[in-house]
């Protein structure tokens, strides 16, 4: 079950534009004419939700994983390039940059009222030998192949509704686990946004956000999960096939 959890850091503002965004009986956000402005910047109170913001969803992996000698999932993890293909599957959206890097173009992001085009710098790698692994993992896992988001950008947004600060995080691990009398895959996956947002949207209630935040994680996170689930252990049956074959010429 994904959870989601939010931190707070208070800030200022100001509005622009002559625009003063307010709330109908209903509840609907709209924008009305200033009729005076101040000599110095309106600052929105830190209740009325104009604040840093930091939004984490977690999701974890747990299924049967069924290897074969000579087809073991520590093999298949090293084909780097493979596994990225297996989980990110559109060749149009993303390009290799090096060995462990690929940039990503993911679909649009719907916020509130803001969609945004978040492009990234993915990294895979593998770690083996309990050497550097992730928190949570234990040091006698033979191999852990870590996603890590290392650099982004959002596209797509003009100067009044892209947010003043911004950051994007996501790590994940993927592993074998054969401490039981069966092998099982396992692996978490962590996604965070932060930002302050805009002043036209700076009067969005914190309950109204954090359902939109954990919506849009959840998503997100969900998606990559089921291509793990998915995806990844069809290609890696593939894999399996294949070394076979490779035993039979």
């Amino acid at each position: 079950m994904a959870k989601i959890a939010a931190a707070h850091t208070p800030c200022s503002s100001s509005f622009h534009n002559n625009l003063v965004p307010k709330f109908n009986k209903r509840g609907i956000l709209f924008f009305s004419q200033a009729k005076k402005w101040r000599s110095q910047p309106l600052i929105v109170k830190s209740q009325m939700t104009n604040n840093a913001t930091t939004y984490t969803c977690r999701i974890n992996t747990d299924i049967p994983l069924y290897e074969i000698p000579r087809a073991s999932f520590d093999g298949y993890l090293e084909n780097k390039p493979r596994v990225f293909k297996a989980i990110f599957p559109d060749k149009r959206r993303s390009q290799q940059l090096n060995e462990e890097e690929w940039r990503i173009h993911m679909l649009p992001i719907e916020f509130l009222l803001i969609t945004v085009l978040p492009v990234i710098d993915m990294r895979l790698r593998c770690t083996t030998k309990g050497v550097e692994y992730p928190p949570g993992i234990p040091h006698n896992v033979s191999k852990v192949l870590e996603l890590d988001i290392i650099r982004w950008e959002l596209q797509g947004l003009d100067d009044v509704l892209k947010p003043s600060e911004f950051s994007l995080g996501v790590k994940g691990s993927l592993y074998p686990d054969r401490n039981g009398p069966r092998t099982r895959l396992k692996g978490q996956l962590q996604m965070s946004i932060s930002f302050v947002l805009p002043p036209v949207l700076a009067l969005v209630p914190e309950a109204v956000r954090r359902d939109v935040a954990e919506s849009v994680l959840r998503g997100l996170l969900q998606n990559m999960k089921s291509k793990v689930n998915g995806s990844l252990l069809s290609d890696y049956a593939e894999f399996k096939r294949e070394m076979q074959n490779n035993l039979l010429v």
